[in-house]
């Protein structure tokens, strides 16, 4: 099951009042493990980023000023997304602003059934707890200190670790690496030889008759071996 866990910076809170995303990444996880495949780029909002939004995730409007437009990087963001299901915390807020810049490329906008919201997952899952990305971390005892400001890529590969860890994905792939264990050991265990071989229950007109019936199929007949001591032709 391949997913894409997502993330965005932008300027400011609402593409309405002409925000823009600053910085797309990506990290695409099969069955809960990240891969190493990853998304990632900085984006010229072409406007000035705000005091406040810079505060947050550390991003001028002078680093900016060089880098590729949406329009420019959008048909690789949609190349690498694919038509998997996107996992963000609190989706709702990238999914809006990732629609407004496809918007206005003309580009149909993401369903907001695709995106799985671990913020509303992790509600759900630990009511009336604090869980934001780093509370969350704190919690399943994920290593956060590089977080010193918000980063979409950083945020996304942290996230992956929080999604396996809120899916169980971690705990499912130790059992079934121990079912798998425990499964060659029974079967390693009742790989027996028998001393003295079990007589044939057929009668030697039926060995024979079986025996005529293999050679109409000639050397399709995989299993000659066990029936006669003429070595079957390779």
């Amino acid at each position: 099951m391949r997913e894409i866990i997502l993330d965005t910076e932008t300027t400011g809170l609402d593409p309405n009042t002409g925000d823009r995303i600053v910085e797309i990444g990506c990290v695409e996880v099969l069955n809960y493990i990240a891969t190493g495949e990853h998304f990632h780029v900085y984006i010229n909002p072409e406007r000035d980023v705000p005091d406040e939004a810079f505060k947050v995730h550390g991003l001028s409007t002078e680093f900016l000023k060089d880098k590729p437009l949406f329009k420019d990087v959008a048909q690789q963001f949609l190349d690498f997304i694919g038509s998997d299901r996107l996992v963000i915390h609190n989706a709702e807020f990238d999914m809006k602003f990732l629609n407004a810049e496809l918007k206005k490329l003309g580009q149909p906008a993401l369903p907001a059934e695709r995106a799985f919201d671990t913020l509303t997952y992790a509600r759900r899952k630990h009511p009336g707890a604090s869980n934001s990305l780093d509370a969350l971390c704190a919690r399943y005892k994920i290593d956060s200190s590089r977080r010193t400001k918000h980063g979409a890529l950083l945020d996304a590969e942290i996230l992956a670790e929080v999604y396996a860890e809120l899916m169980g994905g971690r705990q499912a792939t130790l059992i079934l690496a121990e079912e798998t264990q425990v499964s060659q050991s029974i079967e390693i265990k009742n790989r027996r030889e028998r001393s003295v071989p079990l007589e044939a229950l057929l009668s030697p007109a039926e060995v024979e008759a079986h025996a005529q019936f293999l050679g109409k199929l000639g050397d399709k007949a995989v299993w000659r071996d066990y029936i006669t001591d003429e070595p079957r032709p390779e």
